[in-house]
């Protein structure tokens, strides 16, 4: 099922998640794209708990990302998050972080897999959860 929903959220860098340059430590923006995902999430009114509470589970599977410019201390960064397709027992998403000035900070694909909390193994995306997609783009 293809799928086009975008969310914005944003976000402050801390400086615990800087180098003693000033500058976001690379491995930190995995963390900012969680963030995204779950607020994305979060605004079709399912949430992570809510979906392991049910059995399911979301691991990645993967993960790829391109750096563009450095995130600094105390940077207002947006996190677009694109939902745009669920396949079987796959969920796919792409961001990009913008800095202030509307500068291109990075661009990331995650896959993540709908996994039973029981098996371990993986599952078709609940119907529940398909039924958001189908929801929204009827708007």
């Amino acid at each position: 099922m293809g799928i086009n929903f975008k969310h914005i959220n944003t976000l402050r860098v801390r400086y615990s998640e800087t180098d003693k340059m000033g500058y976001c430590y690379y491995g930190n923006y995995a963390s900012f794209l969680e963030v995204g995902r779950v607020e994305a999430l979060r605004s079709l009114g399912v949430s992570y708990r809510s979906l392991e509470e049910n059995g399911v589970m979301m691991p990645v599977l993967e993960f790829s990302i391109k750096y563009f410019l450095p995130a600094k201390y105390d940077d207002l960064l947006f996190v677009h998050t694109l939902i745009t397709k669920v396949e079987g027992t796959r969920i796919y998403f792409e961001y990009e972080i913008f800095n202030e000035a509307d500068k291109k900070i990075i661009a990331a694909q995650t896959t993540l897999v709908f996994v039973s909390a029981n098996t371990m193994k993986p599952i078709p995306a609940p119907k529940e959860f398909l039924d958001l997609f189908t929801l929204e783009n009827e708007d």
